[in-house]
């Protein structure tokens, strides 16, 4: 675990670093992107759905096989993997009367592990 300074200390220069600057909002990206990638995080932020994630990484699993394994109801998951489906990070397939979710690419997969690796540091 990080131990966090309390007070950290404020630049104390007077200078502007004018290349530094011009440099760093040509790279930035525009209002409208930035809105959608946070958006795009709010996903992330809830447990439930982040259960959901893992339970379908690797393997397909229908409604009710993610349901018993998170010990919750078929509504609870099915109202969540509307989400994670309307934010295309998990798709499905059917099979019959069986509708299978699994994590929509390997970016999505990445994106957990990348954040999971973080946290454990």
């Amino acid at each position: 675990m990080k131990v966090y300074e309390k007070n950290a200390p404020d630049c104390e220069c007077e200078e502007l670093h004018t290349e530094v600057i011009a440099k760093k909002r040509e790279a930035m990206p525009d209002e409208s992107t930035l809105y959608d990638l946070s958006d795009f995080f709010k996903i992330f932020g809830d447990s439930t759905r982040m259960s959901i994630l893992f339970a379908i990484d690797g393997e397909p699993m229908c409604v009710c096989d993610i349901a018993s394994t998170l010990g919750m109801t078929k509504s609870a998951v099915s109202h969540q993997l509307k989400i994670l489906r309307q934010s295309d990070l998990v798709t499905y397939k059917k099979s019959g009367k069986n509708v299978f979710y699994t994590l929509a690419d390997d970016h999505v997969k990445d994106i957990i592990e990348k954040a999971l690796e973080h946290i454990r540091e």
